[in-house]
């Protein structure tokens, strides 16, 4: 069995936060700023209990933080975890471009 590392934790939270389309339309709601839990439920169509969700799974992968005002609770984006997970990617899109490159230069050697 393979051990994960506090690192790795993290990103499965980020990318199965990612993972549900209402949870990155929230995102994109926050990165214009922040909102209200009902302003941010008010374009979807579930409940205010179901948003309520997608935001617990946000706040538990480090992308929202909730601030209490009274009775509002009022989110704010916190992207560094995007940062880790774009970090992440990018290992990968350089890994696969460099094997396109090298099949691409492999094909052009066998049409000659």
């Amino acid at each position: 069995m393979v051990e994960q590392q506090p690192d790795d934790l993290d990103l499965d939270a980020v990318f199965k936060a990612l993972g549900h389309p209402i949870r990155r339309e929230i995102l994109e709601q926050l990165a214009n700023g922040p909102e209200s839990v009902s302003e941010l439920a008010e374009p979807h169509d579930v409940s205010l209990a179901a948003v309520s969700k997608h935001l617990r799974v946000l706040e538990d992968a480090g992308l929202l933080n909730v601030e209490e005002d009274g009775r509002v609770r009022r989110c704010h984006l916190d992207a560094a975890p995007l940062s880790d997970a774009f970090g992440w990617l990018t290992r990968y899109r350089v890994l696969w471009e460099d094997r396109f490159d090298a099949l691409a230069d492999h094909l052009e050697t066998e049409d000659q």
